[in-house]
C-alpha cells in the first residue's frame, strides 16, 4: 500500500519527544501545575532539558521571573488528573487542591514536587536566550528524585486531540556492530 500525504499540522503527533510531564512553578507562595509534552534532552551532564512553554500559558511568566521549576513525571494511572491539569488554568484555581495532588518541598527550588509522580527533577533556568523568540526554556536539572519501588513505569505520550500512547514495555537489544 502506498503511503499517504500527512498534513504538516500532524507531524508533531508522530515525533512527540517524550512522556507527558507535570511542570510545577511557584511565585509569592502560590504553586501551579501545567501539563507539558514538548520537551527534549539537550545534554547528558549536567542534564539540560529544553522545554517549549507557550507565552500564553500562566506558567510562562512565573518560570521566566523565578527561573526555577520542577518537572514531575506521572504514570498512566494519573491520566485523568494530568489531562485535567492541562485543561484548566492555575490563574483561576489551585490545581493541587482541585485535582487531589500532594505538594512536597523541593531541596533547591521553591516550586513543589508532586508526590504522586514517580520521578521529579528540580530545575533552574540555564539559558533564556531563546525564550522570547521561540518560548524555549533550557533548564538544568539540579536535583533528581525517583521512586525505587516503580520498576517499569507506564508513562503517557501525547498524540494530539486527546489521544495518548502508553509506554512501559522494555526490550534490550545487543549491538552487532564491531
Amino acid at each position: 500500500m502506498p503511503k499517504r500525504n500527512l498534513p504538516l499540522s500532524k507531524v508533531y503527533q508522530l515525533l512527540e519527544p517524550g512522556p507527558v510531564v507535570l511542570l510545577t512553578t511557584s511565585r509569592a507562595g502560590h504553586a501551579n501545575i501545567m501539563t507539558m509534552s514538548w520537551h527534549t534532552m539537550m545534554e547528558f551532564e549536567p542534564p539540560l532539558i529544553g522545554c517549549i512553554i507557550s507565552n500564553r500559558n500562566y506558567s510562562f511568566d512565573i518560570l521566566k521571573k523565578t527561573r526555577e521549576c520542577v518537572i514531575n513525571i506521572p504514570t498512566a494511572d494519573m491520566a485523568e488528573k494530568v489531562v485535567a491539569c492541562g485543561n484548566s488554568s492555575g490563574s483561576k484555581i489551585n490545581k493541587f487542591e482541585k485535582f487531589g495532588l500532594t505538594p512536597k518541598p523541593a531541596r533547591y527550588v521553591s516550586a513543589p514536587l508532586i508526590d504522586e509522580c514517580f520521578a521529579n527533577f528540580e530545575c533552574c533556568l540555564f539559558d533564556a536566550g531563546w525564550v522570547n523568540r521561540y518560548c524555549l526554556f533550557v533548564l538544568e536539572v539540579t536535583q533528581a528524585w525517583k521512586d525505587p519501588n516503580v520498576k517499569n513505569p507506564q508513562t503517557m505520550h501525547h498524540e494530539g486531540k486527546g489521544n495518548f500512547m502508553i509506554a512501559g514495555e522494555r526490550i534490550k537489544l545487543k549491538s552487532k556492530m564491531k
